[in-house]
């Protein structure tokens, strides 16, 4: 019972480890097709650089200026003071990008998520199997 329970949670989190992975990708995905489908482009200057967020400002076409609260999609690379072109969604500017960065800047983390998941799974239903052939041993050994 115990065992077939932990299977199951593995299961459960190996799934939950792969809609993430997916997520991963579609979201961006997404987003650069909202883009895409109104762009704007500007001239953003990096406020600040956090492990969560690159905050920007930006004028946008009509001169007016916007701060993103969510920050900068596909960051990587750069720093407080640059300067840097950006791409946005004319029907929500807070929907910015680092102008030619693409969503397929998301795969290798998402592949990399999914591997670490499945391996990290595979231990873990290993190791279920691994105490339950233990316990046979150690009752084979009584037994003689």
């Amino acid at each position: 019972m115990l065992r077939r329970r932990l299977r199951q949670l593995i299961l459960a989190l190996y799934a939950a480890a792969m809609i993430g992975a997916v997520g991963m990708v579609v979201g961006p995905a997404l987003n650069d097709s909202t883009i895409m489908s109104d762009p704007g482009r500007g001239m953003a200057t990096v406020t600040g650089v956090t492990f969560m967020r690159t905050a920007v400002d930006y004028q946008d076409e009509e001169g007016r200026y916007h701060s993103p609260p969510t920050g900068l999609l596909y960051p990587t690379g750069l720093g407080e003071g640059q300067q840097v072109w950006v791409t946005y969604a004319k029907s929500n500017p807070d929907l910015v990008k680092v102008e030619g960065r693409k969503w397929t800047l998301s795969i290798i983390p998402a592949l990399s998520v999914a591997g670490v998941s499945t391996l990290l799974a595979v231990l873990a239903w290993w190791g279920v199997d691994a105490s339950r052939r233990k316990k046979r041993a150690e009752h084979g050994k009584h037994e003689r």
